[in-house]
């Protein structure tokens, strides 16, 4: 959490409701930004008196991000990346790494926020080669993601699918692995999934998230390392495996790995 005091909250527009904390308002809190109101830090502040790991979580879950798609844009060569869940602009959002390294990639952000709305200008700024767009559209529907996602991506070709905290929206484990497998088989051989989410590992946690689904209309379901693997399933993960977001190919440090925490990720290929 920083120190520094919070900025003036952003103009709200007709369409945001300014009453009730939004989670991705939140996460942009705990990360630093200034895209948050009143409500959304207070809310932020009760979640990490419980639980200060929280703050860690948001931090390492971002630097997970640039690492995947630095992995995926050069390691495994994708050029095209549908991002569902895309959440509030901040530093190294997936077009700005992807296109570091290969300037001819195209990005499709999907989210229904209103606020990521307001901001989709600072998303759709692309470098000339590559393109970026953003799709209006829940994660509930996931034949409207593709439908929009066609109009930019080339189906034939690998794209990388990325559900970063997303899928825990998803309270029901069905519905979750059908959202999922819908998205999935509509991608090319080659294609991949990157996905991490919030675990429940610690009774700290757990009551954190408990308390928070109380009091807001925007729940969200922590689930096991196990269960989070599970969605992996029938596709080919990359080393190291699932593994905490901190865990996944940190970078070099004199320090030596990374504490663990409680957010599960992996990245894997479709046959």
């Amino acid at each position: 959490m920083t120190d520094e005091p919070a900025g003036p909250a952003p103009t709200p527009s007709p369409k945001i409701d300014t009453s009730v904390p939004h989670s991705a308002r939140i996460w942009n809190y705990w990360l630093g930004g200034k895209d948050n109101y009143p409500v959304d830090r207070a809310a932020g502040e009760e979640y990490v008196k419980v639980f200060p790991g929280i703050v860690d979580i948001a931090r390492h879950s971002r630097y997970f991000l640039a690492r995947a798609v630095r992995f995926l844009a050069g390691d495994a060569g994708i050029r095209q990346f549908l991002d569902v869940g895309t959440g509030l602009p901040t530093v190294d959002n997936t077009h700005e790494v992807a296109q570091r390294v290969a300037p001819e990639c195209k990005i499709v952000y999907v989210d229904n926020d209103p606020l990521v709305l307001v901001h989709a200008r600072a998303l759709l700024t692309s470098t000339p080669e590559g393109v970026c767009d953003y799709i209006d559209a829940d994660l509930h529907q996931p034949a409207t993601i593709l439908a929009g996602a066609r109009r930019i991506l080339d189906f034939s070709q690998p794209i990388a699918l990325m559900m970063l905290g997303i899928v825990g929206h998803i309270t029901d484990d069905d519905e979750a692995r059908s959202i999922l497998a819908q998205l999935i088989d509509a991608l090319p051989s080659g294609s991949y999934l990157v996905l991490n989410d919030g675990t429940s590992v610690t009774r700290e946690r757990a009551e954190a998230q408990e308390h928070y689904n109380e009091e807001s209309p925007d729940a969200y379901k922590l689930r096991s390392p196990e269960l989070i693997t599970s969605f992996f399933t029938g596709l080919e993960v990359v080393e190291p495996g699932v593994v905490p977001v901190s865990r996944w190919r940190p970078d070099p440090s004199p320090f030596g790995a990374p504490p663990e925490v409680e957010a599960y990720c992996g990245v894997a290929r479709k046959r």
